[in-house]
C-alpha cells in the first residue's frame, strides 16, 4: 500500500516510523511518504497559510498551496482517494480503516490549527475524515492516528492471530473486545473469571462472545 501525507512538519513523523505496527510493515507492504507544504508552495518565504477572509482569529491552510503541491506530485488529479482531516469530516471507524487499509494508494491532506480553506475539502479531496468533534493545536496529529490504525491492519503488523479479531471489527458486531486478564488468577481478591481456567475452550469461546454483546 502505498500512503502519501502531505504536511507542514515532516519530521514530526519520525518517531511514529519507528514504532510498531509502522516499523514493521515500512518498506514491504507500506510505502508512507512524506510531503512538505512549505517545500512545495508556490508562494514566497515558504508561506502556507493566510488570514481568512472576513476576520477572525488564527491562521488558515491556503487552497492554492494544496493544489500546487498535490500537481507537483502528481501532475494531475490523483486517480486515488485524498482524505482531507478535518473534525467536520465523516467519522473515523474501524470500519472506515478496513475499507482504506484495502486500498492500494491513499492520500492523507493536515491542516493547519483552524484547518483548510473551505475550498481544498469540495474541491481538491474525494472524502473528509474526523477522529473526533474537537480542534487540536497539532494538525498532524489526526494523520498519525490514521497512519497507525491503517499500518496495523496491513499483513505482518501484528503477531500471527492477534489482529483476527478487532474491537469495532464486524466480528465483534461493531463492538469493543471481550475483557483480558492475565496472572496472577487472583490479586488483591480480585479473581480472574472462572471460566478463563477451566481450560474448556468451547466455554472460554461462548464466554468471549457473550462479553462483547
Amino acid at each position: 500500500m502505498q500512503l502519501d501525507v502531505f504536511t507542514l512538519v515532516p519530521h514530526a513523523f519520525a518517531w511514529l516510523t519507528e514504532q510498531r505496527p509502522v516499523a514493521t510493515v515500512l518498506g514491504n507492504e507500506l510505502d508512507l511518504r512524506l510531503f512538505s507544504y512549505r517545500d512545495l508552495t508556490p508562494l514566497k518565504n515558504g508561506q502556507v497559510d493566510d488570514e481568512p477572509y472576513g476576520g477572525g482569529a488564527g491562521m488558515v491552510l491556503r487552497v492554492d498551496v494544496v493544489a500546487e503541491a498535490l500537481d507537483a506530485v502528481y501532475g494531475d488529479r490523483p486517480a486515488h482517494p485524498v482524505i482531507a482531516l478535518s473534525p467536520k469530516g465523516r467519522q473515523l471507524t474501524q470500519k472506515v480503516v478496513e475499507e482504506l487499509s484495502q486500498l492500494e494508494h491513499v492520500t492523507l491532506l493536515s491542516a493547519r490549527f483552524e484547518g483548510f480553506d473551505e475550498r481544498i475539502v469540495e474541491h481538491l479531496s474525494t472524502d473528509a475524515i474526523s477522529i473526533g468533534p474537537y480542534v487540536l493545536s497539532n494538525g498532524d496529529l489526526p494523520a498519525m492516528v490514521l497512519v497507525d490504525a491503517i499500518a496495523r491492519r496491513l499483513p505482518g503488523a501484528l503477531a500471527e492471530g492477534s489482529g483476527e479479531i478487532e474491537s469495532f471489527s464486524d466480528e465483534l458486531g461493531g463492538g469493543l473486545e471481550y475483557p483480558h486478564y492475565t496472572r496472577p488468577a487472583e490479586y488483591r481478591g480480585w479473581r480472574v473469571p472462572d471460566v478463563l481456567l477451566s481450560g474448556d475452550h468451547a466455554r472460554i469461546e461462548g464466554w468471549r462472545r457473550e462479553q462483547v454483546r
